[in-house]
């Protein structure tokens, strides 16, 4: 079961559907979007002429739509979500409703043989153990509303023997539907516009990773799903757990008068600090093509073309 199949991913046309549709397509298979386009956004436009592309404006919450699509998918993406810690403290129902009843109504509706991929979030790990690093093992410790959502999503989703979840380091790089308030595409969007940036609590680490590198780990599983499933998997660059000065000064390699500076006093409201092993997806053939440079040359790039705060999620 790894190609020409029927998928249904649920908020599709967002920043990191709107790069793995598509990929898919590409690939031999059938993508059936279902987004409410709530932030009015036309990512997909350019697949619209394909055959086997497929599109449904409607919520994810609502089942009698979700029943009628799921029926004819062979995989099931569930990426509908409000994404980010700032975006779903902002309007709490509607954050659970979407990132976790909404998932558990989609697992509901599924026969045991169709497949999910869960797109998750490596947040879950919150704070971290100093230099230990944080493995599928590890005991999960959300410090967000956003990561506690995820973390029982995932957790039903595991309940379930023909599933996948993917720990996503925190995603950088262009989309069709561009993400500005993701750290890396923030700082570098900093970097090109302001040229400065204050830092609160530099020292705190994260891992990271390329949206087209989040996509080939979803093609990655389609392909080798039988020895995957029943598991969840860290996905991230191994060379990239870095603290937001180390970023910054990547960043500055490549933008030699951008400026930041290090807040004395103040705190980042975002808590997470924790390092990330990937070595288990790395395991079943997995690996990364892009790399942090990689990804900041072409939000340069991006960046030439769009100086505005549209494209956030808050």
């Amino acid at each position: 079961m790894s190609e020409g199949k029927k998928i249904l991913i649920t908020g599709g046309a967002g920043y990191l559907g709107s790069v793995m549709t598509p990929m898919f397509l590409h690939a031999g298979h059938s993508v059936t979007v279902l987004d409410n386009f709530m932030f009015r956004q036309a990512g997909l436009a350019a697949v619209c002429h394909h055959p086997r592309f497929d599109v449904v404006n409607a919520d994810a919450r609502n089942k009698d739509i979700v029943k009628g699509l799921v029926k004819d998918a062979d995989i099931v993406i569930p990426l509908a979500a409000l994404v980010g810690a700032p975006l779903c403290d902002k309007d709490p129902l509607a954050a659970t409703s979407t990132n976790l009843d909404a998932v558990l109504m989609l697992l509901d509706l599924l026969s045991p043989d169709q497949w999910v991929l869960l797109p998750n979030t490596n947040s879950g790990y919150g704070i971290g153990e100093g230099d230990a690093m944080c493995t599928e093992e590890s005991p999960l410790n959300p410090v967000s509303l956003y990561g506690r959502d995820k973390v029982a999503a995932e957790a039903a989703a595991m309940e379930r023997e023909n599933s996948v979840s993917f720990r996503l380091a925190t995603v950088f790089g262009m989309s069709p539907r561009p993400r500005i308030d993701l750290l890396v595409n923030d700082f570098v969007h900093r970097a090109v516009t302001d040229r400065t940036v204050v830092l609160f609590e530099s020292h705190f680490k994260r891992n990271y990773i390329h949206i087209r590198d989040v996509a080939r780990a979803f093609l990655h599983a389609f392909k080798n799903f039988d020895a995957m499933k029943g598991q969840s998997y860290n996905v991230g660059l191994s060379d990239a757990n870095l603290s937001k000065k180390e970023l910054c000064e990547t960043i500055q390699k490549h933008i030699p008068n951008f400026i930041f500076l290090e807040a004395p006093i103040g705190e980042d409201p975002d808590k997470r600090d924790y390092i990330v092993s990937n070595e288990k997806i790395e395991a079943t053939g997995y690996a990364p093509k892009y790399s942090l440079d990689d990804g900041i040359q072409e939000l340069m790039k991006g960046y030439r073309m769009i100086r505005n705060s549209v494209y956030a999620n808050i």
